[in-house]
Formats: C-alpha cells, sequence, structure tokens
C-alpha cells in the first residue's frame, strides 16, 4: 500500500495529512494536524519572513517529520503558498525545509506553487464526497494571506480559478489595527476586501454556481460557531451547512468582538483570534458577491488543498 503526505505552509499556519487510497478514489485519513505558526507575520510590510518565523516553521515541521518517519511514508508534497511567494528572503526557507524533509524523501523540499494551482488543488480536495448533481461547485479557500476562488464541475474539471491577494493575517495587519477595530478601520477593510475580490470575481463567473463549498480554518471555524459547539469538532463540521443570512450574523459578531472576546468562545483555535475578524470581513464580501448565484448557504468542507496535493500523488 502506497501510504503519501501534503504539507500545507500557509501565511498563518502549517498543516499535515498522512492518508492511504481506499481503493475507490478517495482517501483514508492516518494524521491530519495544524499548528498555528504565522509564517506571513509582517510579510506584507517588510517583504521578508522573521527569524522567529522560519523557527517557528521549523519546530512544527520538525514534529510532521517525525509524525511521517513513524508512520512509514515514503512520498511527501509540501507546497508553500501565499506568504511565501511574497517574502525576498525564500531561499532561507527552502533550505531549512530540504534539511528537514530528507530524512522522509531525499530531495524533498518546500515549492511555492503559483495562486492557480493553489485554487486547483483546493477545488480537487474540497469537492470530495459531496452529491455531483448539486454542482456547479464555487469553492473559495480563505486563508491568511490570499483567498482562492474556484468555479467547476463534480468530475473535477475547473471552469475558472483566480487567487485574489487578501486573507485573514493580511488584512488585519494592513487594516485593523485596534483591537477591538474602529468603525473607520472596519470600512476600510471593507473596502479594500471589496476590491480586490472584485478582480476574482471578475475572472471566474461564479453566476452558475449552485453550491457554495468553503474550506479552511477562517470558515470551518464559522461552522463550529453556528452549531455552538463547545470545542472544535471536525466530523461535525465536514460538510454541515450555514444559510448565508447567519453567516453574517456570524461576521458581524466577530468583527465586533475583541480577541479576548473571540478566543472565550469554545472553538476558537488561540492562533485564530486575532485574525478571524479580518476573515470575517473577507466572508462577508464574499457572501455579496454569490447573491448573484444561486447559492442560499455555505456548505464547509474539513478537506481542501491538502487532499487535492494526496490525491495527486496516488495519480
Amino acid at each position: 500500500m502506497t501510504r503519501v503526505a501534503a504539507v500545507d505552509c500557509g501565511t498563518n499556519s502549517i498543516r499535515l495529512l498522512i492518508a492511504d487510497p481506499d481503493g475507490a478514489g478517495g482517501l483514508v485519513d492516518v494524521a491530519r494536524e495544524m499548528r498555528v505558526v504565522r509564517l506571513g507575520e509582517g510579510v506584507d510590510a517588510t517583504g521578508e519572513f522573521s527569524d522567529e518565523a522560519i523557527e517557528r516553521v521549523a519546530d512544527a515541521l520538525e514534529g510532521y517529520v517525525e509524525q511521517m518517519v513513524e508512520a512509514g511514508v515514503d512520498t511527501v508534497r509540501m507546497v508553500a503558498t501565499s506568504a511565501t511567494r511574497d517574502a525576498r528572503n525564500r531561499d532561507e526557507f527552502f533550505a531549512m525545509t530540504a534539511d528537514l524533509l530528507r530524512h522522509v524523501q531525499p530531495g524533498a523540499v518546500a515549492e511555492v506553487i503559483s495562486g492557480d494551482e493553489e485554487a486547483r488543488l483546493s477545488f480537487r480536495g474540497a469537492i470530495g464526497g459531496l452529491d455531483p448533481a448539486d454542482g456547479p461547485f464555487v469553492v473559495t479557500d480563505l486563508g491568511g494571506g490570499s483567498t482562492e476562488v474556484v468555479l467547476g464541475d463534480a468530475d473535477g474539471g475547473v471552469r475558472g480559478a483566480y487567487s485574489a491577494n487578501i486573507g485573514c493575517v493580511r488584512l488585519t495587519e494592513r487594516s485593523l489595527k485596534s483591537d477591538p477595530p474602529t468603525l473607520a478601520q472596519t470600512i476600510r477593510a471593507e473596502c479594500y476586501a471589496r476590491d480586490e475580490l472584485a478582480y476574482a470575481f471578475g475572472a471566474v463567473d461564479t453566476t452558475p454556481a449552485r453550491t457554495w463549498v468553503g474550506c479552511a480554518g477562517t470558515l470551518t471555524t464559522f461552522a463550529a460557531l453556528h452549531q455552538k459547539l463547545a470545542e472544535y469538532d471536525p466530523e461535525r463540521i465536514h460538510h454541515s451547512r450555514i444559510p448565508l443570512t447567519d453567516l453574517v450574523g456570524i461576521c458581524d459578531d466577530l468583527i465586533a468582538m475583541s480577541s479576548a472576546q473571540r478566543l472565550a468562545l469554545g472553538p476558537m483555535h488561540p492562533g485564530r483570534a486575532d485574525v478571524i475578524g479580518g476573515g470575517a470581513i473577507v466572508t462577508k464580501e464574499i457572501v455579496a458577491f454569490l447573491r448573484r448565484s444561486q447559492v442560499t448557504e455555505m456548505v464547509v468542507s474539513e478537506h481542501d488543498i491538502l487532499d487535492g496535493i494526496v490525491l495527486g500523488l496516488l495519480d
């Protein structure tokens, strides 16, 4: 049996999926992990990774490598996304990943993928297990530094994809300076998010979409809050549904809260509390664009780019 692994290092978190093929074109999870490392902290302003951020990623990746070796993984693909595309000193980051990943697969190193590939991988992972009759699907992957918008069909065929230069960390660092943000800061952030997303929805015609699938930590946290979960529960979150009106209400509440108030919410990850208000602003603007389609709710997926990467390794 082939056992493979994917590592996704984004602006806010680094995540691991170790999986086996299920024999029917799907996956059986062996391990699925997430750690908040905030690799992209300050990159929007300085254009470089800080030493502290690279060290946080190295600590997390070392733990992932130990898990992969113990699980018998022999093939791994590690991708880096928005923050790494923007950083001038990314060679230092690559050298660190190569030094660690060689223990799993000689020659393996993190690779920067384009926004278009990120979008397509996210789409492939997110729509798995959904009813084909519910397509066309629009998938949004709301990350720390970018947001991918993809329209496609149940067979995995992508009609259009775009990676917008907006995410929860980037928007928070750029516009939401107070805790909680002032009304003026919120309005500026809304305008910035709307302008960036206009490029995405101009490039990808989502009006044919019948189902919206949202993935990544900001949106899965919204699902946990919608269900009033005492703690984060991936099994209850995966493929749950949030009506658009309820989703906007959750976003409004989070935007108005301080980080401490958000942190007091049961399923809130400590590494997300200070930036999820920015993610809520992006989400509200996505909802506004999607009201032009047949979409009435968001289907939340715990499966995303990690699953797309692993499926690609098994092709």
